[in-house]
Order: C-alpha cells, then structure tokens, then sequence
C-alpha cells in the first residue's frame, strides 16, 4: 500500500507531519469550483422506514432511544475492515452503501407526537475548512465527498446535525440504546432500563418482511444465481490451481462487489471432505476432478439484505452413483422441509418435516439400526450425526436475522405471513466414519434455498436456481 494511502489510527490526526503553514493552508482553500450535489433524492427505502420508526416511537413512548450505526473495525495496525453498519441503524435511518459512515447515530428524541428522530453524521467537510485535506480518516480529498447535513436531511427526510455536537447533546441524559457499538454513546448517555427490550425489539421487528424487504431479498437472491454461474465457469480454472477453492471464493467475491456492497458472509467453497466441516472458511484446498464442492455464498445488497443458498456441485459436471444417492436424500429431504412452510406451522416443523426424512433413509442405508419413531425421540437422535444442524434460520438484513428476538417469537413460534428463512437440509459423511461404506466417505452435501412465508405455504426465492442433480449437470454442461 501507498503511504499515502495509510490513515492514522486516531481520526484527529491530520494527513501531515508537520503542522501546515498558513500560506499553504490559505493556498489549499481556494481556487476551487463549487461542487454542489443536483438532484438530491429520497431513495424508496425512506417511505418504509417512515412507519418502521412510526411502530418503534408506539413500542416507546416517552423514552429517549439512541440506535448507533457503530464504529469501523480495526483490521490491523492503521488498516480497518470494509466499514458495515449496524443492522437496526441501516433499517430505521435509511441509509446505505456507500453512504454509510462509521459514528453516525440516530436519536429517537421523545415528544408530544411520539418521537422526533434526528441523524447525527459526520458531514461534507467544505473547502472552507483544513480537513478537506488533513484529515485523512474523513477528508473529502482522502476518503471522497460525503453528503453536508443539509444533503442528508433531504436524502432521508429527517433532521441531521453534525456528530460533533452529539456528546453535548446527549450527555447525562437517560436514554435506551444499543450498547456496545459506540464508545461516545456508552459513556455520555445516562443507561435507561429498556436498553434490553429495544435490543430485543429492533432485533424482532424483522421477522416480517415489507414489501420493499422482499423485493431486495428477491434481488439479493438473483445476484447471487449470477455468482453461482460465475463460480461454475471458473471451476476448469480454479482445478488447475493449487488452492483451487480461493478461485471458487474469488469468482462468487466479484460478483458480490459488482452488484452489491459485499458478501454476505464469509463464502463457503469446501471442496471434497472439506465439505463435512460446516463452517469451513480456510478454502485452501484443491479442487479435485471426481469430488464435489458445496459452495454456501450469498450476495448483501448496498441496501444489506443478503442471500443464503447452498449448492453441491459435481466438479467434474456429472455426479457418480454415491454421490446422487446421497445428494437425493438430502434432495428429498428439502422438498420435505418446504413443504413444511406456512403460516401457523411451528417454526420447528420445518426441521422435524426434513430430518424425518433423513432420519428413514439413514435407516433405508442400513446405517441406523431403530426404527424412525425411535431415530426422531430427542433421547435418541442418532442421525445427528450425519445431520448436524437445524435446517432453518430467519434471513434478511443479517445472515442470521433477528437472533435476538425472544425465543417465543422465533424458535418457539409459529411462522407468520411475510416472514424470509432458509430450508438447508445437509447430510455429512466423514472421510473416517466406519460406520458408513468406503464409496460415501468423505462427501458432505448441502441444499439451501431462501422462502418467504405465506399463507397457505411458501415462495421460493431460489427456486430458479437448479436443484435435482440431472438439473445440476444440465445447469454446468450449459456454462462450460
């Protein structure tokens, strides 16, 4: 990296040794052309986060709420991570993308009408000033031009002040916040007792998706099909280098930079037996002809929602006997699980409908030697060992959405219209389990697609995206 381009750890420190010269700073602020933003719109996500914050201010009235959009993240010495923020920051304020700043907050001032939200942000810093060119963690000339508050109040249609002014602003007083994201809000804001209940709350107040919601998650999802083929086409590449799984990673990382503002999680490319470690990362293994490769990846949109799909895909472009068997049972066991999906169903249900699946072709194998009213008693569950996880989870803004909702909103719930989760039914051999014959050791095969609940049973997002193993290898035949 170019010094240059290295920041200083502390945002305060300026881009420069020595303190600059007044001539040189007189120099620096003038000669410029006005730079002045056209056309600064509402993006539609605003109108939706008008009543979010209308339904949050009724849960609360009377009580000052501070949601921070949290701090950058230090990758290493004067390096930070890709800056995200916080979830309930991005879906009650509106703001997204590029747009997102490190520091920002939004404050929930109580009034006679409910609330008063105000965003703080870090604002355009104008040619009138040195930090266009000094501070190099926010400096137009460093980090680009940003919207004045003026420019932001218009953007997302609510007040906004400068960040500056937020110690003064909320020092001393009570307040609900979601603590531990913002050392200034942490130490300025006097705790309030329904810190927790907010946490709780904005964390459920995701469980039903609005329309705009659903749409983005239908987008997140099509993006992510793109980097599916992206990956299929790179896969006569990525088996002729060594550590052939980073060019499966590398090809989907593209085309979620390309059409969105990251991945949605670290990608999973587990190649052969990497394939039965569940959250296998690493991805520096080879891509070997004859084995299969589960790929888990998921593009997040600018707005954050992201993807969740998994597809197990023969390297090679053709499954062998084993491995369809096996893929077929987890195949099965999906549609199981789907179908399980509709308002009123216990969340649970969907786990119970895809694991009994498993559970009887484990003992069709021979592998299980009870019967299946036996496999599925909780005293027993031997099939775990093969199954391993829950085959659903909630999706939307976060991979793992609303995790902090209570249990009897989500676990021990049933499933309401407008809802968004996986179906991910998975079947793991280890490549040193005896217990299974030599021909399916070693293979581990996934299935997850991404559903939206609705009264009478479910949309599947991903449904375009092959599933059955004669569409698989039709899918790959075409792209190679």
């Amino acid at each position: 990296m170019d010094e240059s381009q290295k920041a200083p750890i502390n945002s305060s420190e300026r881009a420069h040794d020595l303190p600059p010269s007044e001539i040189f700073s007189e120099f620096m602020k003038s000669g410029w052309l006005p730079t002045p933003l056209d056309g600064v719109f509402q993006d539609e996500v605003i109108e939706y986060c008008v009543i979010r914050r209308a339904q949050l201010s009724d849960s609360f009235i009377g009580t000052r709420l501070v949601i921070p959009s949290g701090t950058a993240k230090q990758r290493s010495n004067d390096t930070d991570y890709l800056y995200r923020p916080h979830s309930a920051f991005a879906y009650y304020a509106g703001v997204q993308g590029v747009e997102a700043q490190p520091n920002s907050v939004l404050v929930m001032e109580p009034n006679d009408d409910g609330h008063e939200p105000i965003l703080f942000i870090n604002p355009r810093s104008t040619r009138e000033t040195e930090a266009f060119y000094q501070d190099a963690k926010n400096g137009e000339l460093w980090v680009g031009r940003r919207f004045t508050t003026d420019e932001a109040s218009q953007r997302y249609g609510l007040e906004v002040r400068e960040v500056k002014d937020l110690t003064k602003y909320l020092k001393g007083k009570p307040a609900a916040t979601l603590y531990g994201h913002d050392e200034i809000v942490d130490t300025v804001v006097k705790q309030h007792g329904r810190s927790e209940e907010l946490m709780k709350f904005v964390s459920a107040a995701r469980l039903i998706k609005d329309e705009y919601e659903i749409a983005q998650m239908q987008s997140a999802v099509d993006a992510t099909f793109r980097g599916f083929n992206d990956v299929i086409t790179a896969l006569p590449a990525a088996t002729n280098t060594p550590r052939g799984e980073r060019v499966v990673e590398s090809a989907f990382y593209g085309r979620a930079r390309i059409e969105g503002n990251d991945c949605g999680y670290n990608t999973i490319a587990a190649s052969g037996s990497h394939a039965c470690i569940l959250h296998w990362t690493r991805n520096d293994g080879d891509i070997n002809p004859g084995e299969l490769l589960l790929l888990d990846a998921g593009v997040e949109l600018d707005s954050y929602y992201t993807a969740d799909i998994t597809r197990t895909l023969p390297i090679t472009g053709r499954f062998t006997p084993a491995q369809k068997s096996l893929y077929m049972l987890v195949y099965e066991a999906q549609k199981a699980g789907i179908a399980a999906v509709k308002a009123g169903v216990p969340f649970l249900a969907i786990n119970q409908a895809s694991h009994a699946v498993l559970a009887q072709g484990l003992i069709d194998l021979g592998v299980l030697n009870m019967s299946l009213e036996e496999a599925m008693d909780p005293k027993f569950g031997l099939h775990k060992r093969w199954t391993l996880h829950g085959v659903s989870h909630m999706l939307g803004m976060d991979v793992h959405d609303c995790a902090q909702a209570r249990e009897d909103q989500y676990r021990d719930a049933l499933l309401q219209v407008g809802m968004c989760l996986t179906v991910e039914p998975g079947l793991y051999i280890q490549p040193d389990d005896e217990l299974f014959p030599a021909e399916f050791r070693g293979i581990g095969i996934r299935i997850e697609d991404d559903v939206v609940v609705t009264e009478d049973g479910c949309i599947n997002l991903s449904e375009n995206i092959p599933h059955h193993p004669d569409e698989i290898e039709a899918w790959m035949a075409s792209l190679r």
